[in-house]
């Protein structure tokens, strides 16, 4: 299953322990901007990413 993660800023994201467990197509990096409330702090950057995996999965199928 495609898996889309990100990551904002004081959220911890261990890439090299997920990598092996899952099949992460996307992985976005926040550092400066957000935290654990990230649809509540940044909701344009969280939509835009969403917006952008799930867009990158339909071309694929097209």
């Amino acid at each position: 299953m495609p898996t889309a993660v990100i990551v904002f800023a004081h959220d911890v994201g261990l890439r090299f322990a997920e990598e092996p467990h899952h099949n992460i197509v996307r992985w976005t990096d926040v550092e400066d901007r957000g935290g654990h409330f990230a649809a509540l702090e940044e909701p344009k950057v969280l939509v835009d990413d969403v917006r952008a995996f799930f867009g990158a999965l339909r071309d694929e199928e097209a």
